[in-house]
């Protein structure tokens, strides 16, 4: 299916880049999505590919301002989403 430029809409994402292993993980909070592969660049191209399917079903479904709604995600004017921000990172102790 050709798509018109009028149709795409393109999401810059924070991601965290985990190594586990010898396994490389990319996670975006913002979709609660992870993919992973052995090297990053792989990881990196999964993650694009599994991001860009998540779009085009809750489009197909009906369900996308319910979805990201529910990731924590802001709506704007017209349908104009934006994504929770990742303020940052650290380490937190935790006693068991």
């Amino acid at each position: 299916m050709k798509k018109d430029k009028k149709d795409i809409i393109e999401y810059n994402l924070q991601v965290s880049l985990i190594k586990e292993g010898k396994i490389f993980v990319v996670y975006s909070p913002a979709l609660d999505l992870s993919t992973s592969a052995d090297n990053l660049e792989l990881a990196q191209k999964r993650f694009k590919e599994a991001a860009s399917l998540f779009f085009e079903e809750i489009f197909k479904n009906g369900t996308f301002p319910e979805i990201l709604s529910g990731l924590g995600w802001s709506k704007r004017k017209q349908n104009n989403w934006l994504p929770p921000l990742v303020v940052g990172q650290s380490q937190i102790p935790v006693s068991v």
